[in-house]
């Protein structure tokens, strides 16, 4: 792929990805959308600063985009956690500039803040939730957050999530979906259920060996 118009993508985020000077896709670019395009698990493994963040949230923009429809009361369409407050909010301003002719509803859910504001933000329903473990959590633990209706499931450096002990965190509130028979991919060191999936998932490792 030399081109994002090649993808096949909806007009409106080859547009904002054009307004953003993306031209030639990189490496994971290139290797990850077809592959959550066609709707299939992936682990992607790439360094900071080569394009990750893009290489999951264009081709779920595409799908959103492409199958338009009201998220229910405290769900959301996508969900994707990360390690850290500071990256979940980064992933959330990439889905919002690459998304920024789509029409997505995003929130963000972390830490250090207060949840009442958190919770509101998910009441009516968003197709986008980013969010840290262990704040999540909180959130499906307290019914402010059903997560049954999962489409895509992201975890951004799942390494490092697993490094810092979130393990436990992220199996007890995907629980719902898993049990659905949808599965969340991990990296090759811990092994993934052995479900069968509907869930597109992208595991990145920012430190090769």
């Amino acid at each position: 792929m030399t081109s994002f118009h090649d993808f096949g993508l909806a007009e409106p985020i080859t547009r904002a990805l054009a307004e953003e000077k993306y031209a030639t896709p990189t490496p994971i670019q290139a290797q990850t959308i077809p592959v959550v395009l066609s709707r299939r698990d992936v682990i992607g493994i790439a360094q900071t600063g080569t394009g990750k963040t893009a290489a999951f949230a264009v081709p779920i923009l595409h799908h959103l985009f492409t199958n338009r429809r009201r998220p229910e009361r405290k769900t959301c369409r996508v969900l994707v956690l990360s390690p850290t407050r500071e990256l979940s909010g980064q992933i959330l301003d990439s889905f919002r500039t690459y998304g920024r002719h789509v029409g997505t509803r995003a929130a963000l859910v972390i830490g250090g803040v207060s949840m009442g504001a958190q919770v509101r933000a998910v009441q009516n329903g968003v197709d986008v939730l980013v969010a840290t473990p262990g704040r999540l959590l909180d959130l499906v633990t307290s019914n402010g957050l059903r997560l049954g209706e999962v489409e895509f499931f992201v975890l951004d450096e799942a390494d490092r999530m697993l490094d810092m002990g979130f393990i436990h965190d992220i199996r007890k509130s995907s629980r719902s979906f898993l049990s659905n028979g949808k599965r969340c991919c991990f990296p090759q060191r811990c092994r993934a259920p052995s479900r069968r999936s509907r869930i597109r998932c992208c595991a990145t490792r920012p430190r090769l060996p």
